[in-house]
């Protein structure tokens, strides 16, 4: 795999674990206070967590799925990094 595959699977796989973490915190968290801006802030999180481990199977599933719609899911789901960003947005303006 060449050093530019190899990059993005590992950022990938670390955006994945570091958000995942986060959104864990911020369930419990919000589990805790029943504050909705930590609810919000989860799902951003969850949303992160989301693209990372698509674009971390990106290459593991080359063999089973067309390369075509893999990459589709891939570029498609920067859709969920916009997502995470308006919901950061939405809880930071919430009274």
């Amino acid at each position: 795999m060449p050093l530019a595959q190899l990059l993005e699977q590992y950022v990938s796989l670390g955006i994945f674990l570091v958000a995942a973490a986060l959104s864990a915190l911020s369930y419990l968290a919000w589990r805790r206070e029943r504050d909705r801006r930590m609810g919000i802030v989860t799902a951003g999180y969850a949303m992160f967590a989301l693209y990372g481990l698509v674009v971390f199977l990106e290459y593991p599933l080359l063999p089973y799925v067309p390369y075509a719609t893999l990459e589709l899911l891939e570029h498609g789901s920067a859709v969920l990094i916009l997502g995470g960003l308006v919901a950061f947005f939405l809880a930071l303006t919430r009274d």
